[in-house]
């Protein structure tokens, strides 16, 4: 029996989730979570055999949900669920120590797939992304700007992106101000961008921002 954390902000996607893992007799949601916090609770007070975490999790977001789960417990499975496009996220999360990465447009069966994959200790990318990662390799074309970022700046800078203001994304993040601060301007200058308005207008053409 798979034992599995679902973590989503939202209800609708989590009773989802439920219901299509609730027609296998080898999976069982056994606890779920709206936000970062509960998350890492949940992991703390449980065992269990994947966690299947949304990467727009409200707060801290997933991805320093996702890294402290792995220091946490640097064996347990999870598998990031995302409404952007794969190849946005998905090398940066599999980096940070995802195990897998879907799209919540994907197939049910894609879900199944991926919890099983990753049970097992394996890691799971889809095969569209697997076939864009081999063309990546073979041909050689200009990096998005963007994946010059750390994952802090990424963050910062979707978040400034969103309309976020400094105060808000230092309250976010518990970090000062001047630490925010700081990270807008590397964010900038790696970006040869001057001004939010820049960042804001690529955020959106990439897609980075809903």
């Amino acid at each position: 029996m798979i034992k599995i954390l679902i973590a989503d902000d939202h209800a609708v996607v989590r009773e989802g989730l439920k219901q299509i893992l609730s027609e296998r007799p080898d999976m069982r949601v056994i606890a779920e979570a709206s936000s970062g916090h509960e998350v890492l609770d949940l992991v703390d007070r449980n065992n269990f055999d994947v966690v299947v975490l949304d990467i727009a999790m409200p707060g801290r977001g997933g991805l320093d949900i996702l890294k402290e789960i792995k220091n946490k417990k640097p064996r347990l499975p999870v598998l990031i669920l995302s409404i952007y496009p794969e190849e946005l996220y998905a090398v940066r999360v599999l980096k940070a120590g995802a195990s897998g990465y879907i799209t919540k447009e994907s197939a049910p069966h894609e879900l199944i797939n991926a919890i099983n994959h990753i049970a097992r200790g394996k890691k799971y990318i889809s095969p569209s992304l697997a076939e864009k990662l081999a063309l990546d390799l073979e041909i050689a074309t200009d990096r998005p700007l963007h994946n010059s970022l750390s994952d802090r700046e990424f963050q910062v800078m979707c978040m400034i992106a969103s309309g976020k203001t400094l105060k808000e994304i230092a309250q976010q993040l518990s970090l000062s101000i001047k630490t925010i601060s700081t990270y807008r301007s590397r964010i900038l200058e790696k970006m040869n961008m001057k001004s939010n308005a820049e960042l804001t207008h690529y955020a959106i053409k990439k897609h980075l921002v809903d």
